[in-house]
């Protein structure tokens, strides 16, 4: 017999809306959090919500796919994003917060609220017979990735995330780029993007004397050794790119005839075939950095990077397999999953996935049906994103790439953005209207 209260493992963005959301509907909630007792190697703060990288929650504009995001927890109650506004600080048409501030009120209106129960103990064991929400992010304590991985039978769960940037299909050149598999074998899957010696060189030049990012100390051994970050590979010799992940072999560029003397190619990153990958482009280059030298290559001058690539410890499951849209192990379904422990990245992606977790939890204890987006918003599009089968499943954050494309073919990429906000924020306010 299931008892009447749900657990939440972890205190971060993502925990506390899940116990929130629960709470509000009357449930009792157990949220766990090892902090103050333990703290991970990147968390200093004992208040729950901590933020331990930027402030920024990006954009609040709705031609931003972030700022529309944002704009739906709004109509969906999320308690972590009133937060964010009520302690925003100036930042443009960003929402920035006063980082101290907004855990501590986050802190606040948890250990306020009369139906959830703070317990400061590390968990290491997950309940069989409970309802459960796991969202401990991607610094996972090490006694809990033992159990988690057990559970989802020691092959869907990832350590670390290395991975190349994405691009929106439509912003490729395709005047530049051509359509075509090495040798001509298999069903011209890739997009090729061929570089002559000039650009080649230019390109390589900026990418060995690119700024990195910074990586955490516990980090550092262990990324490198994962898998070899492209500006790594690019400072062994002028032509190492073109002996590995930009070699021209067995391909004949359709534009002038020749070989080219490099090639970058991108691989279909969903099934809508909407988003391509760079392959082979893992990198710890900064993001800005990213944009300023991928966007020498041939085709990329006006890209959009809809995700830069990372290299990163991040614990994640693959979602794909393990999750039904509703953040529910197919499986298990007691446990759920809320948070970048699911494939979702950022803070506002954290807390969406926290905020339906939370929701789906109290319905599954309460038997009612699931609550699931439209998949013509954004949040549902995300959740489609991490619960649909995709061998190459990597974390994702929101984009408009995503998104189901519209009827109408628009052009200009500010008016096409702000269309299919419309269209998401329409299909929410009348699932929400159709759902009381």
């Amino acid at each position: 017999m299931i008892e009447r209260h749900i657990n939440v493992i972890g205190g971060g963005l993502a925990g506390c809306e899940a116990a929130y959301q629960i709470a509000q509907r009357g449930i009792k909630v157990k949220l766990y959090e090892m902090k103050p007792k333990k703290f991970s190697p990147a968390h200093s703060n004992a208040d729950l919500a901590e933020i331990v990288c930027s402030n920024s929650f990006k954009s609040n504009l709705h031609t931003n796919a972030c700022g529309l995001l944002k704009e739906e927890l709004r109509l969906l109650g999320s308690l972590l994003i009133k937060i964010a506004d009520e302690t925003s600080v100036p930042a443009g048409q960003a929402l920035a917060v006063d980082r101290e501030i907004f855990a501590k009120k986050v802190t606040e209106s948890i250990k306020n609220n009369s139906n959830i129960e703070i317990i400061n103990e590390e968990v290491t064991n997950i309940s069989d017979d409970e309802v459960t929400i796991i969202a401990t992010g991607p610094l996972t304590s090490d006694g809990l990735f033992k159990q988690i991985n057990e559970m989802v039978k020691n092959q869907e769960l990832h350590f670390f995330d290395a991975a190349a940037p994405i691009i929106e299909k439509n912003s490729i050149d395709m005047d530049v780029a051509f359509i075509a598999d090495r040798y001509g074998k298999g069903n011209d899957d890739y997009i090729n993007l061929p570089m002559n010696k000039e650009e080649y060189e230019i390109f390589w030049n900026e990418l060995v004397n690119a700024e990195l990012a910074e990586l955490h100390q516990f980090e550092k051994k262990e990324i490198f050794e994962g898998c070899m970050p492209i500006e790594v590979m690019a400072k062994r010799g002028i032509d190492t790119l073109r002996y590995g992940p930009l070699k021209p072999v067995g391909f004949t560029n359709p534009h002038t005839g020749e070989r080219p003397y490099a090639i970058v190619q991108l691989r279909q990153d969903n099934t809508k075939g909407t988003l391509y990958n760079m392959v082979g482009f893992q990198t710890n280059l900064k993001f800005g950095e990213q944009k300023r030298v991928f966007s020498l290559i041939p085709g990329l001058k006006n890209a959009e990077f809809v995700k830069y690539g990372v290299m990163h410890r991040n614990t994640f499951i693959n979602s794909t397999k393990l999750l039904n849209p509703a953040f529910q192990m197919k499986e298990k379904d007691n446990i759920f999953f809320a948070g970048q422990i699911t494939g979702v990245e950022g803070y506002v992606e954290s807390i969406a996935s926290g905020l339906i977790a939370g929701i789906n939890a109290a319905k599954y204890i309460n038997e009612d049906e699931k609550f699931i987006l439209p998949k013509e918003t954004m949040l549902g599009s995300l959740i489609n994103y991490i619960s649909t089968p995709n061998d190459k499943f990597q974390p994702m954050n929101a984009n408009f790439g995503i998104l189901p494309q519209l009827n109408q073919k628009i052009r200009d990429k500010k008016l096409r953005y702000e269309k299919l906000a419309d269209v998401a924020i329409e299909n929410l306010t009348n699932f929400l209207e159709n759902s009381k």
